[in-house]
């Protein structure tokens, strides 16, 4: 089956269009797909370049390509759908059907959803960022009591990035703690985290994937030998179970999906700027 390309067209900055796209076609695991990015797409002249290049792709690969468009002005949205593609509106079927229903006409306005909307909510999930960065790895610890989430886990099983996620996505204030070698031999709890039990969650991950991360990162090092990742993970997982700490295994899990589960356990809101 050949690779298919999927061209992600909004006047805004397109990570809704790219969000559905990418869930609907995670369902077609033996399908490859190119994405290609278009957003801040706002003129006539812009759409004609967009078609004229879906067409060269067209002529090259033999198949339709496929386009998520969140394209609010209609006449650009016919535009784009002369193109000699499967082309999806992701809001047009859904605005006349909530139209008819609320009895109220939209009001359409480029880049609604992403745009700050609540200066208040959208400034805290910045600031959520930034204590993600000044707490990460162990660093900030006098921060931790102002915390929500306090993930914990050897190196390189997706803390860092699962914290920029919450803080990103949720507004949730999240740092890290690395366990080290003297954690793995007490098997208790390091000081600095023992009066936060209640916001800890443990992050875990099969020892060979952690062996490839590592190996890709330090080759050739102590570090990322299987025998180190196999050892490191074993004494994490006893860590967590002997101090009642709750742990997920980050290996085939996204960090939408791990972000999410921490999210649920801790029982804290999404917080949408």
């Amino acid at each position: 089956m050949p690779n298919r390309t999927v061209f992600i067209v909004s006047d805004h900055t397109g990570i809704t269009a790219e969000s559905v796209a990418r869930s609907l076609l995670a369902h077609f695991e033996g399908v490859t797909f190119e994405y290609q990015a278009r957003p801040f797409t706002d003129t006539e002249a812009e759409i004609e370049a967009i078609v004229a290049e879906i067409r060269l792709v067209h002529e090259a690969q033999g198949v339709r390509p496929i386009v998520f468009s969140t394209l609010t002005n209609p006449a650009l949205s016919a535009l784009l759908e002369r193109a000699p593609a499967l082309v999806f509106d992701l809001f047009r079927p859904y605005l006349s059907v909530l139209e008819a229903e609320l009895g109220s006409h939209p009001q359409p306005r480029v880049g609604r959803f992403h745009s700050i909307g609540d200066a208040g909510v959208y400034f805290s999930r910045i600031d959520a960022v930034d204590f993600a960065l000044a707490t990460d790895d162990g660093l900030g610890s006098k921060h931790y009591a102002q915390a929500e989430v306090i993930l914990v886990g050897v190196s390189r099983a997706g803390k860092t990035p699962t914290c920029l996620f919450l803080g990103l996505q949720y507004g949730v204030r999240a740092a890290n703690y690395p366990l080290a070698e003297g954690d793995f031999e007490r098997l208790t709890l390091p000081g600095v985290l023992q009066p936060f039990r209640s916001k800890i969650f443990g992050l875990t991950i099969d020892p060979l994937r952690l062996h490839k991360i590592r190996t890709a990162r330090k080759p050739g090092s102590r570090y990322a030998t299987l025998e180190q990742c196999r050892y490191e993970v074993m004494q994490a997982e006893l860590l967590f179970k002997n101090n009642g700490i709750r742990y997920f295994d980050t290996t085939t899990s996204s960090i939408e999906e791990i972000a999410t589960t921490i999210v649920q356990n801790a029982g804290l809101a999404r917080r949408l700027g």
